[in-house]
């Protein structure tokens, strides 16, 4: 592999990790506040977080390369209202669409091919992850107002589970 796209890997990596910490802040937050679906949902996406940051980390380790871990930063998720909160996730998760589709643009310069296939399936992922994003801020704002209809909110994002992560 070249090493600018070593980079860019390891640099994913580290985006992952941080969206890990941003998921489970926001988890932590609605745990506090007694919205434990709102907080279920949160912890689920950061699981899944880390595991999009294994799949990076075992591409380098098959491609023969180490996986080079950068520190992360503490997440400065700040929010005064669930659906503000969600919208924020759905702007983050817009954030790591263009980092994906970036890294897609690389491996397509640099005519790596094997990245480009694992690719796929994080541009077709990114898509379910914006769309859910977007489901859940259309439900809060249908919602409005209404603490019963944030009571069922709130209990179906807490039916999520973790998902299998080991497609690809």
């Amino acid at each position: 592999m070249k090493q600018n796209v070593v980079d860019a890997v390891n640099r994913q990596i580290r985006e992952e990790m941080q969206s890990a910490y941003a998921y489970l802040d926001m988890s932590a937050h609605f745990e506090a506040r007694k919205l434990p679906g709102a907080a279920n949902w949160m912890r689920n996406q950061a699981r899944e977080e880390v595991a999009h940051a294994m799949k990076f980390f075992d591409f380098l380790i098959r491609r023969g390369e180490r996986p080079r871990l950068a520190a992360v930063e503490a997440p400065s998720t700040e929010f005064n209202s669930i659906l503000e909160a969600f919208e924020l996730a759905l702007s983050h998760e817009q954030h790591i669409t263009q980092c994906i589709h970036d890294l897609f643009d690389l491996a397509q310069r640099e005519r790596d091919y094997p990245l480009q296939t694992l690719l796929h399936w994080f541009i077709d992922e990114q898509v379910e992850e914006e769309e859910a994003a977007e489901g859940i801020i259309d439900s809060i704002r249908l919602a409005g107002e209404s603490g019963e209809a944030m009571f069922m909110i709130d209990r179906e994002l807490g039916l999520r589970q973790p998902e299998d992560e080991e497609e690809a």
